[in-house]
């Protein structure tokens, strides 16, 4: 069936099958058969034609309105976990240990890594001897928010303890040069593990504990994409989260 539309859309700029091909770089029996075919050019090949003669592309190709198939997988995608308790707590050390410029945490309090690596303190103050920075978001027990998740996930008052905890265990990092401890009260979607490029997402789903959510590994690629969108997400929490101070 020929598409009348792109057809008067050639016709009053005075367009031909081959000055319109030569505008697009495709042969002029492709635009040939477009206009008298009805075929359907590839999406930038139509948008460069669209461009061209000045016109809507979904006007002219009503059939590119249909989303196009997200792809299997992202190129910042690393690894994909059913469950964070499938992560070796090796993982988040080695990440950790070749970070040369950034770790960031945001969490409500995560206390399985110090339980399972008690010198993640020491490992922390090491990493900013050689020259990093380092943020940690916990949780404040005393939350609105924190308080909803641990009946969520039915652990009741357990979460803010836990919260009490995570702060128990990194207030020692407090005042150490070229790291912060701040608490958070906002609602956790997600809690972050970043180490210069590479960044764990733990997914946080409704009535399920964090160890039970899946969590995946990002390496950010060139154009940022995914890995960017949850560092604005770590910046703008940070920005709201209030420092802890020294005690006494």
């Amino acid at each position: 069936m020929p598409n009348e539309r792109l057809r008067a859309a050639m016709a009053a700029g005075g367009w031909t099958y081959a000055t319109l091909a030569k505008a697009v770089e495709v042969d002029p029996k492709s635009v040939e058969r477009w206009a008298n075919l009805g075929r359907t050019p590839r999406r930038t090949t139509a948008l460069a034609a669209a461009n061209a003669l000045g016109e809507n592309v979904h006007a002219l190709w009503p059939a590119l309105r249909q989303a196009r198939p997200a792809r299997a997988i992202s190129p910042e995608l690393v690894a994909l976990y059913e469950q964070r308790a499938d992560v070796p707590v090796s993982t988040f050390v080695d990440l950790i240990t070749q970070a040369r410029e950034r770790i960031d945490v945001l969490v409500y309090a995560a206390i399985f890594l110090h339980e399972a690596y008690p010198r993640l303190n020491d490992l922390l103050k090491e990493r900013v001897a050689e020259g990093c920075q380092v943020r940690i978001a916990i949780g404040d027990p005393a939350s609105e928010n924190v308080q909803a998740r641990g009946q969520e996930e039915r652990f009741g008052h357990g979460i803010e303890s836990r919260c009490r905890l995570a702060l128990m265990h990194y207030r020692p990092l407090v005042g150490v040069p070229g790291i912060e401890v701040r608490t958070h009260d906002t609602t956790l979607y997600n809690s972050l593990y970043r180490a210069d490029d590479h960044l764990l997402v733990n997914a946080h789903v409704w009535g399920v504990n964090a160890y039970g959510a899946p969590m995946w590994h990002l390496r950010r690629s060139e154009g940022g994409g995914i890995f960017d969108t949850y560092v604005k997400s770590f910046d703008a929490v940070w920005a709201a989260a209030a420092p802890v101070h020294q005690e006494g």
